[in-house]
């Protein structure tokens, strides 16, 4: 007898996995989320009008959204390796409807903040178990290309949710936003509950969260793979939170210019992403991680060698340099990411669950700190350095913390740990 896990037949996952509705799904369950917290941002200044607040109790529909992303993270990851894909998804979007039409019919913002973070918590789910989902149906040289697919559509949904969301706020108020965000969570749920079959891996007695979190953080190449992830993540959240002040206070540009200059990092991302999904077939996970950090730490060296020369006092200086920067960092986060899913498959959730809180969670305190640094210096080199010192603590992770012999996650060595859990019977 053959224990503890049983994969999906492999007739079914092939089908599943060719599907064009099943990857149309895992880009809108992923981006559900972080869709409806970008669409929400233009209307900041008339919600704080129209409640008679301050816009920074008004902000807290942003950032207590975002800690509702981090919380989800924790909790739907391990729920969906317990309980499966489906009900855990299904259930997120409910909880997502049902806040959504709680924002429509606030009366205040404590209401409507209170609101938002259960929005954020359920439709949340989506970001977790997707990626868990990607684990199940794909090959693990697979892996890290999809999740770079996923990735590069959702990138195109962000961009344009603000505007979405400015245009809704102009025409029909900013309760239409909640009802354009409860009509799309519905079709969501409609979408999955007709075409993703459960694809989690079938667990014998033994397993369990607390079994699946013992072996993962006593796994030196998912923790290592996990820090390199979210430390790469947390570039563009520094760097994110310095920028604005740099761009408008130190340089004297508006603020229309320097969206329109993130958003050319944004787009140097959305290339990284889709010439992963290119190369990740034909080369190794381990060739393309050091790729990605290469790149990080070339641009990293060379913004900070710009801001003791003073050239990138100028926007096209540092975003230009910005932008190599973040084409590897898409790199190494993806995978990074399918490095720490693939340590231990039928735990996928848990392992993408973990990893989604650790970003959040520490990307949070870090956009913080990209700010304190931006605002409160005359010259780039704070926000510089604090991206170099990130940079060379994310090579570390994978010279010190990752084992060479485990770089490789392959499927041989998936069967092989399977094997020993199950032991001779």
């Amino acid at each position: 007898m053959h224990g503890m896990i049983s994969r999906p037949p492999e007739a079914a996952t092939k089908n599943i996995a060719t599907s064009r509705v099943v990857l149309l799904l895992l880009v809108v369950m992923t981006g559900i989320a972080p869709i409806s917290l970008y669409m929400l941002v233009p209307a900041l200044p008339v919600l704080a009008t129209t409640f008679g607040s301050d816009i920074s109790i008004a902000q807290m529909t942003v950032s207590l959204y975002m800690v509702g992303i981090a919380m989800s993270q924790l909790i739907m990851g391990p729920l969906s390796d317990r309980f499966g894909r489906r009900p855990v998804l299904l259930g997120g979007l409910a909880l997502m409807v049902a806040a959504s039409i709680a924002c429509i019919f606030a009366q205040n913002l404590p209401q409507l903040i209170a609101a938002r973070f259960f929005q954020a918590l359920g439709g949340a789910a989506g970001m977790v178990v997707s990626r868990a989902i990607i684990r199940d149906i794909y090959e693990r040289d697979r892996v890290a290309s999809m999740i770079s697919l996923v990735v590069a559509a959702l990138m195109i949904g962000q961009m344009v949710s603000p505007l979405t969301g400015g245009l809704i706020e102009t025409a029909f108020g900013w309760r239409a936003i909640f009802y354009a965000i409860t009509i799309g969570a519905i079709i969501v749920a409609v979408g999955i509950a007709v075409a993703l079959p459960e694809t989690r891996r079938t667990r014998a007695a033994g397993g369990g969260f607390r079994r699946d979190v013992g072996m993962l953080i006593t796994n030196r190449a998912f923790v290592g793979y996990v820090m390199c992830q979210v430390l790469a993540s947390q570039i563009i959240f520094t760097f994110a939170g310095g920028g604005p002040y740099i761009v408008v206070t130190q340089m004297g540009r508006s603020s229309a210019e320097y969206g329109a200059w993130f958003a050319t990092t944004g787009f140097a991302y959305l290339v990284g992403n889709l010439l992963c999904v290119r190369f990740a077939p034909r080369h190794s996970l381990a060739n393309l991680i050091w790729f990605g950090l290469a790149l990080q730490l070339c641009g990293s060296l060379l913004n900070l060698l710009w801001s003791f020369t003073g050239w990138n006092e100028a926007p096209a200086w540092l975003f230009g340099t910005q932008m190599i920067v973040m084409a590897g960092n898409a790199f190494v986060m993806a995978n990074s990411a399918a490095g720490a899913i693939s340590i231990r498959p039928e735990a996928a959730g848990t392992a993408s669950g973990a990893m989604g809180f650790l970003q959040q969670g520490i990307g949070a305190l870090m956009s913080q700190f990209g700010a304190y640094l931006g605002g409160h210096s005359i010259t780039t080199l704070p926000l510089t350095s604090a991206v170099l010192a990130i940079s060379l603590l994310c090579a570390c992770m994978m010279i010190f913390v990752v084992p060479r012999r485990e770089v490789v996650v392959s499927e041989e060595l998936i069967e092989q740990a399977e094997e020993e859990e199950t032991g001779m019977m």
